[in-house]
């Protein structure tokens, strides 16, 4: 089904019109009881990570420093409290340093401040079951590297660059994401996100017009 017709959409702006929507997603369950130990809504306890929540997750090392550890348990935190059933915004914006940035790199887009926060309402918006499958998960340091896939059903609303408002259909989404958190005592300096757009896109029922695009020159 072509769900936007007779107007050309470059991908440049179909992609600006969903930026930030990697942010809100849950890992596995393996990271709820992490965020059970944090102070919901502050983000100032710091969570932890038991033996067997560690040893259910998909790293490709396991032989982490405490300080690595307390590094993953952040980083997955993060993604537990932008999960659509339970958003927590103070949580997820106070992870972050005053002058931490979340790059949406695939749009271009950059958010900070306040501004951290408006994504997840916003992903809820689009996919209210939004999941996040965590394939490998590396850590090095303060670098915290994720290959995953962004999963949920396109049933809410989409603004189309083109405008008029794409309506949701009831498409699986299954889009490859690759994630890298960058930390620094315990706070997010930086977060830039890869997400499949294109996957995205092709899931949820909307066609780029190649055709149209290449008969504007």
């Amino acid at each position: 089904m072509k769900l936007i017709s007779r107007k050309s959409i470059t991908v440049a702006a179909a992609v600006a019109v969903v930026g930030g929507l990697s942010i809100a997603a849950v890992p596995s369950q393996a990271a709820s009881p992490a965020h059970d130990k944090a102070s919901a809504g502050s983000g100032t306890a710091a969570p932890a990570l038991t033996a067997r929540q560690l040893a259910e997750l998909p790293l490709t090392d396991r032989h982490l420093t405490k300080h690595e550890k307390a590094n993953l348990a952040i980083v997955l935190r993060d993604y537990y409290v932008a999960e659509g059933s339970h958003i927590d915004v103070p949580t997820f914006v106070n992870s972050f340093t005053k002058d931490g940035v979340f790059n949406d790199m695939v749009a271009g887009q950059a958010y900070r401040g306040e501004a951290l926060g408006s994504v997840l309402p916003y992903m809820k918006s689009l996919f209210s079951n939004v999941h996040r499958d965590l394939k490998r998960i590396t850590v090095n340091g303060d670098t915290v590297s994720i290959e995953l896939s962004i999963q949920g059903t396109f049933d809410g609303q989409l603004q189309a660059p083109t405008g008029g408002v794409v309506k949701g259909n009831g498409h699986k989404v299954d889009a490859p994401t690759a994630d890298f958190w960058y930390l620094k005592n315990g706070k997010v300096t930086t977060f830039n996100c890869f997400v499949g757009y294109s996957k995205m896109y092709s899931d949820m029922g909307v066609n780029f017009d190649w055709a149209s695009a290449v008969n504007q020159h």
